[in-house]
């Protein structure tokens, strides 16, 4: 263990290993507007005092809270499982009634900087991000994670696909918590074949007269804000908006904004609607950020699988 302290009178920082916990509410800024922010932040508060409960009881401690999400600290891996798993099952067993809150959480573990009472390093900034490509009522973790975990705990874990996460240069291997006892699992297959095959084929992303191809195992994120690969100035879309990605040959659609993302799969005649869910979008149609594709207008962009090495302008996002 490392100690170092940078000038007299500063804070100790040290250097350990350590498993980090984020939980996030899920779509709680359409509670907010749906019912008001003081029985929104009530039920908001109810929920964070019941999942820190399984942290402590799990032998862990909750860092800091950020906004709606919870960051929170554990001396090893198998104990940021059982919490995640305690902390799923408390905020189904909470919010039964009729304003239900969900929430996704993402684990690491790893080495980390503690300063205080809190906590930094990669790590920590891994799971951030996990986190966000988690589903509701989902825990999300890593490969190394898993392999820190007891034999039997490992059990529970499956693969799901590789990706790339913001700030990484090389692809994280995501790895799913199976907390729910019931054995109702979807298998993840896919044959080397047909891995193959669909790694001929990329999507081209088409805005405002620019194009931008995403990698069958990259990844491009959407919105309004400047960080975002594809910056889409409108009013309707959110800061950080949507996520498109490669998975197990398909091409995904993530949403994570406040007004939705709307999706017009070609030679169909519904759009779909997603409200922080995922779909597969198909070989090419239109996607609508904030408002349907039909108004037409600065919030769309069209999408088509165009095979590997076809002109795309914008270069790769990957």
């Amino acid at each position: 263990m490392i100690r170092s302290i940078r000038e007299e009178g500063a804070i100790a920082e040290t250097s350990a290993k350590r498993a980090i916990l984020f939980a996030d509410v899920c779509d709680s800024t359409a509670l907010y507007e749906s019912i008001g922010d003081a029985r929104a932040l009530a039920l908001v508060n109810r929920l964070f005092a019941q999942l820190d409960k399984r942290v402590k009881a799990a032998g862990g401690s909750v860092v800091k809270t950020l906004g709606d999400g919870m960051v929170c600290m554990f001396g090893d891996s198998d104990a940021a499982y059982h919490a995640a798993c305690a902390m799923q099952a408390a905020a189904i067993a909470l919010t039964a009634g009729e304003h239900k809150l969900r929430i996704k959480i993402g684990t690491t573990y790893g080495p980390v900087v503690l300063k205080g009472d809190d906590v930094f390093g990669d790590t920590v900034n891994l799971c951030s991000r996990l986190v966000s490509h988690a589903n509701p009522e989902q825990v999300l973790t890593t490969l190394e994670t898993v392999e820190a975990l007891s034999s039997d705990l490992r059990k529970h874990c499956r693969e799901l696909y590789d990706t790339k996460v913001r700030g990484r240069v090389g692809q994280v291997k995501v790895w799913e918590v199976l907390w729910r006892e019931d054995p109702d699992v979807t298998q993840v297959k896919l044959s080397k074949a047909s891995l193959a095959r669909a790694n001929q084929w990329v999507l081209k992303v088409t805005y405002a007269g620019e194009s931008f191809t995403v990698e069958p195992a990259g990844e491009m994120r959407i919105g309004r804000d400047k960080a975002n690969q594809l910056v889409v100035p409108s009013e309707n879309a959110s800061r950080q908006h949507a996520r498109l990605f490669g998975r197990e040959g398909n091409f995904v659609i993530a949403d994570s904004s406040s007004n939705g993302t709307f999706v017009m799969v070609e030679g169909n005649t519904r759009e779909l609607r997603l409200r922080r869910e995922e779909a597969i979008i198909g070989e090419r149609g239109l996607i609508g950020l904030g408002a349907s594709t039909r108004s037409k207008g600065d919030h769309v962009l069209s999408y088509q699988l165009q095979r590997r090495g076809g002109a795309a302008r914008g270069g790769a996002v990957d």
